[in-house]
């Protein structure tokens, strides 16, 4: 039976486990519903074929000044650091030199007009310019933000990349399995409970589940933009100001699928290639991770939301086909579907990571402060510089934290 506590965390994702183990620590009796029957929120390993497979956040980005690569670290988990190959194709298949610097000229001159010119509009797709790269240019937009230009906010875009410091470190365990094990110990944990319900009353905030209502002095959300905007959870009307701003920051299409590899074939490991550069809605496919027999496709925007439209069997088969294309037919012979996410469809979380809407940036502030007191916010969409990251939701989760002890003291 789950019982009152001081603090009652929504969410045992990056964020929650964060503000955990900051209040557990400080002597407040700490309890994290979860909805999901597991932790890790969007950070999830799952085991296949007998590997630890990222289905969410699989790099530790800006790894530099990561908290969860000195977490890692402690854990005695296995921190990869040798750089990954981004911004490569493999043998130049179906890319050649001369059609990478075009696409990357091309890139560059997008985002050098978005840095110098933002339009008025602060619409990603007003800066773009009609050119053979327009595909090349929303692709990327798709696999970084999860949506069309035409909804990404530049101002939101710039000051995450002028943030980001490009150093990406991967886990050899999983990222999932890495912040799932960082929930401390003296928090209580309950998976597999929604909550239905959060009302405001004598100074307690009320949360309702299957299990009965649960009070608490004070509540930390860390649930997803989309989850707090939509009618998953029913909350106080006091609390619409905060979910206009997580409409304002919807999350976007992101998806993975690992194909295993078997037999002898081409695939190097620790490669990439895109499948058609020209095409916004083409995957990214990183060959053999960590020198394992399985390939990584990433789907963003268009191609992800074709995934979760069509279904598994439809994208796992677009995917064998870009590669197919590019390795040569015989190579579907070496390939078999075996893991997919499905983000979008998970009830609880409702898609990958947020974005701004054009002339929306200013929503991550007003979403990251806190309501009465008594109800704080954290999650990866109210930090201001590295949101749609795991450490950006594990930095929110300490400074929600940490407003709630100052609440306690005053």
């Amino acid at each position: 039976m789950v019982q009152d506590a001081d603090v009652i965390i929504l969410g045992a994702g990056a964020a929650g486990i964060a503000a955990a183990r900051r209040l557990s620590g400080a002597g407040l009796s700490v309890t994290i519903l979860e909805a999901l029957p597991r932790s890790g929120g969007r950070a999830y390993t799952s085991l296949a074929a007998g590997l630890r497979l990222d289905l969410g956040c699989g790099w530790l980005h800006s790894a530099d000044r990561n908290p969860w690569t000195e977490i890692a670290v402690e854990a005695g988990l296995s921190v990869d650091r040798s750089p990954p190959a981004w911004g490569t194709q493999f043998r130049n298949l179906g890319f050649s030199p001369p059609e990478q610097q075009a696409a990357r000229g091309a890139y560059a001159a997008w985002y050098q007009r978005i840095s110098e010119r933002s339009p008025e509009s602060d619409s990603a797709s007003d800066a773009l310019e009609d050119g053979e790269w327009t595909g090349y240019i929303e692709a990327l937009s798709g696999f970084t933000s999860g949506d069309g230009l035409e909804r990404i906010s530049v101002r939101d875009y710039l000051s995450y990349d002028e943030a980001s410091s490009h150093i990406d470190y991967r886990i050899r365990e999983g990222y999932g399995t890495l912040v799932s094990s960082a929930i401390p110990a003296k928090a209580e944990l309950f998976l597999a409970t929604p909550v239905e319900a959060v009302s405001v009353a004598d100074r307690k905030v009320g949360l309702t589940t299957a299990f009965g209502t649960i009070n608490a002095e004070r509540v930390v959300v860390t649930c997803s933009t989309n989850i707090l905007a939509g009618d998953t959870i029913r909350w106080p009307s006091g609390l619409d100001p905060w979910r206009n701003a997580a409409a304002s920051l919807p999350l976007g299409y992101n998806e993975k699928l690992f194909l295993e590899v078997s037999g002898s074939s081409p695939f190097e490991a620790k490669t990439l290639v895109l499948g058609d550069p020209r095409d916004a809605r083409t995957g990214a496919y990183y060959i053999r991770p960590f020198g394992w027999p399985v390939i990584e496709c990433f789907l963003g925007g268009a191609s992800a939301k074709e995934a979760v439209d069509a279904g598994p069997d439809i994208a796992f088969a677009g995917a064998i086909g870009e590669l197919a294309h590019l390795f040569g037919f015989e190579v579907r012979n070496n390939l078999r579907p075996l893991v997919c996410s499905n983000w979008t469809s998970t009830p609880s979380v409702g898609g990958a990571y947020s974005h701004a809407l054009p002339g929306q940036s200013d929503a991550r502030r007003q979403l990251a402060r806190s309501f009465d007191g008594r109800i704080f916010f954290a999650g990866e969409a109210t930090d201001p510089r590295d949101f749609s990251t795991a450490h950006g939701a594990f930095q929110s989760g300490l400074r929600a934290a940490d407003e709630v002890l100052s609440s306690v003291h005053a």
